[in-house]
């Protein structure tokens, strides 16, 4: 789009996708997997602090921020169509919206506040930390994969 505010949203959508996703990149392949190695308490404790720091961290500003900055380009997308350019705003801004912050919502955070009520040295803790770990890692893969996709299409919509 030739409009500066369409760009620089873009611009900033495409690097915050990206940030997003190299952070989902890291805990999809090797943080879970360090954390697996740990004791279950440990593990458990380990997560449980990410969790409550993450949300008290600039990563929850730039989560937030690139959740708004897709609606915005998936509403310019739409009231000034431009074919092909058009289309991959809305692609890049559903890809976010739906794959990346959604399913966080509905699959991640009920993971998280499920551990967060877990006893690390409770007898049920170490088949929930091992089930957590499988689903959790499952859905951050998407996550990574619907923010790096997204990035691509927010740049390639610049061009």
């Amino acid at each position: 789009m030739t409009y500066p505010i369409t760009n620089i949203a873009l611009i900033v959508a495409a690097l915050g996708s990206g940030l997003l996703a190299g952070v989902y990149f890291a805990f999809s392949t090797f943080i879970m997997q360090a954390f697996a190695r740990l004791t279950v308490d440990e593990g458990i404790a380990a997560m449980q602090s990410i969790n409550t720091t993450i949300v008290r961290s600039p990563f929850i500003v730039l989560f937030l921020l690139t959740a708004a900055l897709s609606i915005f380009i998936a509403v310019v997308a739409i009231l000034y169509w431009r074919g092909g350019t058009s289309m991959l705003m809305l692609t890049g801004a559903a890809l976010y919206l739906v794959a990346s912050l959604l399913s966080t919502m509905v699959f991640n955070v009920p993971l998280n506040d499920a551990l967060d009520k877990v006893d690390g040295r409770a007898a049920e803790a170490a088949p929930f930390w091992s089930a957590y770990l499988s689903d959790w890692t499952r859905w951050n893969h998407v996550r990574t994969v619907a923010s790096l996709l997204a990035a691509c299409a927010f740049v390639r919509a610049l061009f």
